[in-house]
This record gives C-alpha cells, structure tokens and sequence, in this order.
C-alpha cells in the first residue's frame, strides 16, 4: 500500500538475528514486548547500527518519552496514532538518513553481528575492534558460514590491504582473531579444517 516492504519479528528472543537477515532502512519499535522490552533492543541496535529508529508506544509519558530517546530512539510517536502522521514521519527519516548514503550492511551469526559498514565486530552489546586484516578474515568466513574456505580464498581477500600477504601473515591474523573471539566469549566460533581451510559454522 505505502510501497514499502515490513518484515515483522518473529522470535523475540533473538530480535538481533533478525535484525542483522534483514538489514532494515528504519526500525518501528513499541515498548511492551515479550522476553526483553523496546529499550533493551534499541540499545542494541545501537551497538551496531546507526539506523533510524522510531518508537510507538501509549506508554508516552515525558519519563518514557526521555528514556527512549537516551536509548538512541530517533522519534517517538503515541498510541493512538493517526497513519498519515505516521508515514509523513516515516517517509521524512528515511528521506534524512539515506540522502547521505546506503544502509550499511550487517552479517549475523550465535549473536554475533559484523557491521560492514564500520568493519566493526558487536556481540552481547559489546564492541570487538577488528584490524582491517581480521575484517576481511571474519567477512570471508561469515558470508560462506557453513562452508569451508580454503586458505588461498582467504589469502585473496588479505591480497586487497596495503601489506605484503603470505602463508605466515594469514596464520598469525587467524590467531589473534581467535584470540579476539574467544575473550568476547565467543568460543570455538572459527573451526581449523587441516588441509583445506577454516569454517564458521
């Protein structure tokens, strides 16, 4: 009808999974919802994204109004509302936001989200900064999660930074990737395949 497509969350418990599939140009957010409220979600959002968000909500006293705002809400509009109101919004913050450039993109995997916008690494609300090298390692894994990427795929993507790339190069950014991994508590998320390449699944 407004020639936009909705996606609506299913499982919320992982908002963010859904979240990251979709990759979405503006967020409708209400306060009330099961598991984990409105606030919790936009503030993760917020760790990854710098997506407009707009809450709904008749929980519109100035207390809520504020806490959404500090939360990184972009607007926030009361129950009842009127539609047109709505989609003059709507079409207003899309219309601000992306006269300045794509929506970023986002790959998701057991919680974790890469930004390949910023070339950044979130998980459980915490950001993990990543060398360009641990970039490029992480988003050759991410993009094929569930298959094996040899070690000469991996070596092209490096092949694009400004270094001087071998076997050795390749293996040490892997471990301190691993290393990086394992302290945000995401254990075991790079598999070795001996032989033939590494694996995230």
């Amino acid at each position: 009808l407004w020639d936009m497509e909705t996606v609506c969350v299913k499982d919320f418990r992982n908002v963010m999974e859904e979240f990251a599939a979709c990759s979405p140009q503006l967020v409708l957010l209400d306060i009330s919802l099961p598991f984990y409220d409105g606030y919790h979600w936009c503030r993760m959002i917020r760790t990854v994204s710098k997506v407009p968000v707009i809450f709904i909500s008749s929980a519109s006293d100035n207390m809520n109004i504020v806490m959404a705002m500090n939360m990184g809400a972009d607007d926030f509009i009361p129950k009842p509302f009127d539609q047109s109101v709505l989609m003059a919004k709507i079409n207003a913050m899309l219309r601000r936001t992306y006269d300045f450039g794509a929506a970023v993109g986002m790959i998701c995997h057991r919680g974790a989200v890469l930004n390949t916008g910023d070339g950044s690494l979130s998980y459980e609300g915490e950001k993990i900064e990543l060398t360009k090298n641990e970039y490029r390692i992480l988003l050759g894994l991410m993009q094929s999660k569930g298959k094996i990427v040899s070690r000469e795929k991996l070596m092209e993507q490096l092949w694009e930074s400004d270094e001087f790339i071998d076997d050795n190069t390749l293996t040490v950014n892997i471990g301190r990737l691993r290393k990086k991994l394992e302290a945000a508590g995401l254990h075991d998320f790079i598999t070795t395949k001996h032989g033939v390449g590494y694996l995230i699944e």
